[in-house]
């Protein structure tokens, strides 16, 4: 009798609000789905138009130099600061470098710019251009290229990179495989990782780089723009937005206790130099130890006496 009476007392209107609100709820959420199904399409729509652009940048009229002191600099700059002659970017001999498989982000691969590659239908002026614009030789951007983290170099170190490029045998390899996924288009569009390079860029600017490199604060605040992509334009470390989660989360990178407030000259001068910690651990592989261990006395004093400057920031503070 009671099982009949608790089932008889069972409001029917109150069970059909019941179901009302499900199905409100329901909608709201698939408006909501909706909605930002179209955001992401949107900005998916946006890159990829970007990447059509055609700028307006001419490429500058210069000669690439056969003498051995501008090569030399050329060479250093390639395998050091701008870490385009290492495994992760064009290969230690330019003729490319290993796919890095980003996960949701895409697949990146460095060309092969040896006479054998793309400096083979590369004027001295597009490669500069190139280099410093992140334009390509039709006009349009190239894609995770570092420009807007190199092209403050003066003129004359990208005319030494470029007699680089010209002085390296060439090398017959085809290009690897180069894809964004939808992940990396909605994260370069709203600026928290640069794959639509050119877009990026201010290209009417004028580089205050000093001309001569200096072991000072000044210098250092360009060579330290490599850093950014990881660490954050902040230097505070944590991880990249997107990124697989193989990949190490960067660190903190301030003098702050979570940082590198306990460090002093030596210790990171031996980092770069060994890929080895204070404490004995060894960098991760995702560190460009392959660069750094190649930079020199002088952009290591700036970039210390830089990262000194920064007011202490804590972890994940990029």
């Amino acid at each position: 009798m009671s099982e009949n009476r608790d089932t008889a007392s069972v409001n029917p209107k109150k069970s059909f609000r019941w179901k009302r609100l499900l199905a409100g709820i329901g909608l709201v959420l698939l408006l909501v789905a909706a909605a930002a199904g179209a955001w992401v399409m949107f900005q998916v729509r946006a890159f990829d138009a970007s990447l059509q652009t055609v700028y307006d940048v001419p490429a500058p009229a210069f000669v690439h130099s056969i003498d051995p002191a501008v090569v030399a600099r050329g060479k250093h700059l390639a395998e050091s600061v701008a870490a385009c002659a290492t495994s992760d970017c064009h290969g230690v001999d330019l003729s490319g470098g290993r796919t890095l498989q980003l996960g949701p982000l895409g697949n990146f691969t460095g060309p092969n710019i040896t006479p054998a590659g793309l400096a083979a239908v590369y004027s001295d002026g597009e490669l500069a251009r190139v280099i410093q614009h992140g334009i390509k030789r039709n006009g349009q951007t190239v894609r995770m290229m570092p420009s807007h983290e190199v092209g403050w170099f003066p003129g004359a170190d990208i005319a030494a990179i470029v007699s680089f490029v010209r002085s390296v045998p060439a090398v017959e390899k085809p290009n690897g495989e180069v894809s964004i996924g939808v992940l990396g288009k909605v994260l370069d569009r709203n600026d928290k990782i640069v794959l639509d390079v050119a877009r990026k860029i201010d290209h009417s600017r004028a580089t205050d780089a000093p001309l001569v490199p200096e072991p000072t604060a000044r210098y250092g605040a360009y060579l330290v723009r490599s850093c950014t992509g990881c660490h954050g334009d902040h230097l505070g470390g944590g991880r990249i937005p997107g990124a697989p989660a193989s990949m190490t989360t960067p660190a903190n990178l301030t003098p702050h206790e979570t940082g590198l407030a306990t460090w002093g000259f030596d210790d990171f001068s031996k980092v770069l130099e060994t890929g080895v910690r204070p404490d004995g651990r060894k960098l991760s592989k995702d560190m460009p130890y392959e660069a750094l261990s190649k930079t020199d006395l002088t952009e290591r004093k700036a970039l210390w006496a830089y990262l000194r400057a920064l007011p202490p920031a804590p972890f994940g503070s990029r």
